[in-house]
């Protein structure tokens, strides 16, 4: 909605807003979540208040409602022109109104109106989502509430209807007029093991047999200078699951929320196989708006994201294989690119772009992606190089669907991997990048280490391809279970696959069970994993996994208000409509109908005010703001006209040389599964900084002396790094290594062994491509050598360490 301007408070102004209190249930790999937002007009005239409630992309809000005066009124989700229509109606006619609604360019963001606020009125408004939680790589299950949204900057030619300019005053921490409050109860039948948390917590309370369930609330004095992040660690956390929902009494049994839903999830347990073509055009999109000079986290000794970016950048090009190709792109509000084209790897072209990424500032304004994403994808491809963009970003970009738009429609040349930088990321455009592409997105916040992630997501660029992927069903007769979920071109190995079905057919009143059944083809070799589940639907209330599955159909339609295509937008309204789910075409309007008082003159309009965020200040540069369907049933079914689109399956096979192949089958429907190492990573590391003589420095300079091919270079920094010096390094190399390079990569080695166990995820590419580089330079004997190594570096390896 456009809004003529207004008034913008001050910190002196009265503000509506009084308090923010959550309520969140986590069963098992879903949250409920009830917010309500507490308003009182304290001032002598009406108000129109407007408040900016940011969430995560995968939320699906299903409800919306006002308690006035003792009286609950109840929202309506209409299309979202009739819902403006009446809302400003109501406004005229002197009614109590309250809109809620997506913004117009990024689906993570909620706008709430609460029109026609009488002097001493106070009203409570609660909407009401659900969402799949992620499951990160050391099995933590992570809920994140976004309390805090990062100002967004805005294009030349940005939408002036966007609310993420936030134009809302900002704040000193302590002058916030309002609070928040969070309680959440936990309960799994795995087992809670434990919950952590970045903000402090009151005592946790375990209740249920054997920590069935738990309940945990933020301590008092949250001070909204970060997102509050649940982690949840289950004990049986990978093992696969159906949980069957029953449908709503009264729809049609057949229809989308009448017909009993299934939610599958599996955690596929690929082996790793070694790829033996390690090639690729890698182009890296690296943030330098001036938001990145903010640090990590709240503490004081954080790293800047910059610098934090920088380091794994450095580390990137240290682990690529040799004969790719690469290129570096800076991007603000302009870009700059490191080579007019992409150039091939090796020493010389990797030592002038770690020269250059040294280099780098925070410098360049504002954020705008959209145009180096065209500058890479009109660049002719690089036969048998398919085509891998990193994007690394603190997400203040508000040009989101135009970006995801471009991306989805390159995405048959190539895979975008995704990395939020920091609390306030959007996860609209992190999560969406990877996902209309086939990559995976990363959220790096807090005491999270970038690398860690960065390295996980080059890992599955470069792994083996898994083929012939299929999921079948074995069910009662005249059971049939259509697919929800949109298509899935890339699983990797490590992740967790969810799949949402409806079950259509007639459900035998006795205890009956179904099974589900994923298949898979590795260098020609079959896979498979079962999981037998009950048929007996369960009833919910909130109905999760029935606006889960409308949500997930959502997103692979909804590509905002316009970037959508007209027959994509009918699709998107029918489901929006008939399962309740919030969609860019959709919007809850209520109406107080009992008050019907007069407006003299215009409402005073009040923007709720917004903290200042980590490392932002009135004396900090600006840059225009602060720091900122896989698988198909086997048997025909009549579907619904939104579902139709289902029938068939369209999968992206990946070729032998990396060229993406369209191909369609109407029974057997196929996918990619990259495979990849499964790093146990700890989540709440206390890595801040890397000061002199920690060994995450050390680490870090030894990085920056390995070659392109995966060498060292016998010398004196090298010595240092090793607590030696270069004469005795000299003296204990044994005769049968004639080249000083091949002992130096032998010592390197083991160093990393031996001190940087705990971080191996960030260097066994690296540590990869040096054992190669040895036994390619015919180094043998490395029983007898590893005796003199390990003596010279008071170690005790074993030579197993250099084996393929």
């Amino acid at each position: 909605m456009v809004r003529s301007g207004g008034l913008l408070t001050s910190v002196r102004d009265p503000v509506a807003l009084k308090s923010i209190a959550v309520t969140l249930s986590i069963n098992d790999f879903v949250a409920g979540v009830s917010a309500t937002l507490n308003y009182e007009n304290e001032e002598k005239s009406p108000l129109e208040a407007f408040f900016v409630f940011p969430m995560d992309e995968d939320s699906a809000v299903y409800s919306f409602e006002a308690f006035v005066d003792g009286k609950k009124i109840v929202a309506e989700l209409q299309d979202k022109y009739q819902a403006h229509k009446r809302y400003e109606e109501a406004l005229s006619g002197g009614y109590q109104a309250y809109l809620l609604e997506e913004d117009k360019c990024s689906r993570d963001v909620f706008c709430c109106n609460v029109g026609n606020l009488q002097p001493g009125s106070k009203v409570s408004l609660t909407l009401r989502y659900v969402q799949e939680l992620p499951l990160e790589d050391d099995g933590a299950l992570r809920y994140v509430l976004p309390a805090i949204l990062n100002p967004r900057y805005h294009l030349s030619d940005g939408r002036e209807d966007s609310n993420l300019d936030m134009k809302s005053p900002i704040v000193p921490l302590e002058e916030l007029p309002y609070t928040l409050s969070m309680v959440a109860t936990i309960s799994s039948q795995l087992g809670i093991s434990t919950i952590q948390s970045n903000c402090p917590l009151n005592p946790i309370e375990y209740t249920g047999d054997n920590k069935t369930s738990a309940q945990v609330s933020l301590a008092e004095g949250h001070k909204f200078d970060r997102d509050v992040e649940l982690l949840i660690f289950y004990r049986k956390v990978h093992s696969p699951s159906v949980a069957v929902e029953m449908g709503m009494s009264g729809r049609p049994s057949d229809s989308l929320m009448g017909a009993p839903s299934a939610m599958v999830s599996f955690y596929p347990d690929i082996p790793e196989v070694e790829t033996t073509t390690k090639c690729g055009e890698f182009v890296f999109l690296m943030d330098r708006s001036r938001s990145m000079n903010s640090p990590m986290s709240s503490k004081d000794k954080s790293q800047l994201r910059i610098d934090a970016a920088k380091e794994t950048l450095i580390l990137l090009l240290k682990s690529l294989p040799m004969g790719c190709y690469f290129n570096i792109y800076g991007f603000g509000a302009t870009h700059e690119e490191f080579f007019p084209d992409s150039v091939m790897y090796n020493q010389e072209t990797m030592q002038i772009a770690v020269k250059k990424v040294k280099r780098l500032l925070a410098d360049l304004g504002g954020t705008e992606l959209l145009t180096p994403l065209r500058k890479i994808f009109r660049k002719p491809p690089i036969p048998g190089h398919p085509l891998q963009v990193f994007v690394f970003t603190d997400g203040e970009v508000v040009e989101t669907f135009s970006v995801i738009r471009e991306v989805m429609f390159q995405s048959k040349k190539h895979r975008c991997f995704s990395f939020g930088i920091g609390e306030g990321a959007s996860t609209s455009l992190i999560k969406n990048l990877a996902r209309v592409s086939g990559g995976t997105a990363e959220f790096i916040t807090g005491n999270d280490r970038m690398q860690s992630k960065a390295l996980r997501s080059l890992r599955r660029s470069l792994q083996s391809v898994v083929e012939d992927v299929s999921l079948s069903w074995n069910l009662p007769p005249k059971m049939f279970a259509p697919m929800l979920s949109p298509e899935q071109t890339s699983i990797f190995r490590g992740q967790r696959l969810i799949i949402y079905s409806l079950l259509i057919g007639k459900i035998p009143k006795e205890e009956a069970t179904g099974e589900v059944c994923l298949s898979y083809k590795l260098h020609g070799k079959s896979y498979e994993e079962k999981v037998t589940f009950s048929l007996q639907p369960k009833p919910d209330d909130n109905l999760t996994i029935h606006r889960l599955a409308a949500k997930s159909m959502i997103q692979s339609k909804d590509f905002g208000f316009k970037e959508t295509s007209l027959m994509y937008k009918r699709d998107v309204l029918d489901i929006s409509l008939e399962s309740g789910v919030m969609s860019s075409f959709t919007a809850f309007v209520a109406i107080n109908k009992e008050l019907n008082e007069p407006i003299q003159g215009p409402l005073v309009h009040r923007d709720i005010p917004r903290p200042i965020l980590l490392g932002a200040g009135p004396n900090r540069p600006s840059d225009g703001g602060y720091p900122k369907t896989l698988f198909c049933a086997s048997a025909p079914v009549t579907l619904p006209p939104w579902l139709k689109g289902s029938g068939k399956c369209v999968a992206t096979i990946l070729m032998p040389n990396g060229t993406p192949q369209q191909r369609q089958n109407s029974q057997k429907k196929k996918c990619v599964v990259h495979t990849d190492t499964r790093p146990e990573l700890p989540h709440l590391a206390k890595y801040d900084s890397y000061p002199q003589g920690s060994k995450e420095h050390s680490i870090a300079q030894l990085i920056y002396l390995q070659n392109a091919d995966g060498s060292w270079d016998m010398n004196e920094d090298l010595a240092k790094i090793l607590s030696t010096s270069l004469e005795d390094i000299t003296a204990a190399r044994p005769t049968e290594v004639l080249e000083p390079s091949a002992w130096a990569t032998m010592l390197a080695v083991i160093w990393l062994h031996a001190n940087g166990k705990e971080l191996k995820d960030e260097w066994e590419l690296l540590e990869r491509k040096a054992v190669v580089w040895l036994h390619n330079n015919s180094v043998r004997g490395f029983n007898k050598l590893i005796r003199t190594a390990n003596k010279l570096l008071k170690t005790s390896l074993s030579p197993s360490i250099f084996k393929l």
